[in-house]
């Protein structure tokens, strides 16, 4: 029995999914094979609005205390994960996989199609993480563009484009 619960995000919650994403954010900063890298800044309460005024983002409550999210919007029959996000002091008890999987549940039964995302290729909670759930590395971006723009914005920031990769999880 886990002692979080979870819930379809209210407008309410784009503060605090701002506050938990700057916190997991942390662990990117301290990451030792990200030194030099910038990271760029976590999404603003105003960006946080908008995903979950598409109304398929989910948050991870103990108590009434926001403590992860999944912020996702449709692009065409799939949903784009933008973050999926857990307070450190909270991590480690399988929210973030619950929500993932919630988040799959909805989208199956929503008929979506897929769940696509972009992250780090190589740090353990990212791409790894997502393979574990049934992600796949996309190479073709053909029929997907939203993919493409996403990894040339994160390298525009200077993220390095050899470590990040996009994503797919098909629900059928």
């Amino acid at each position: 029995m886990s002692d979080f619960t979870l819930r379809l995000a209210l407008p309410g919650d784009a503060e605090a999914f701002h506050r938990v994403e700057d916190d997991a954010a942390g662990l990117l900063r301290e990451e030792p094979s990200l030194s030099g890298v910038p990271i760029p800044p976590t999404a603003s309460v105003a960006d946080h609005a908008k995903v979950i005024a598409k109304g398929r983002s989910l948050t991870a409550l103990v108590g009434d205390e926001v403590v992860g999210f999944a912020a996702a919007a449709p692009v065409g029959r799939e949903l784009h994960l933008h973050e999926l996000s857990v307070a450190r002091a909270h991590q480690g008890r399988k929210i973030g996989a619950t929500l993932l999987e919630a988040l799959a549940v909805d989208a199956r039964n929503s008929g979506y199609r897929a769940i696509t995302l972009n992250t780090f290729r190589d740090i353990a909670w990212n791409a790894p993480f997502y393979a574990r759930h049934g992600f796949v590395e996309v190479e073709n971006f053909e029929g997907r563009p939203h993919l493409a723009e996403s990894l040339a914005s994160a390298t525009a920031v200077g993220l390095p484009a050899e470590r990040r990769c996009a994503m797919i999880r098909f629900l059928e």
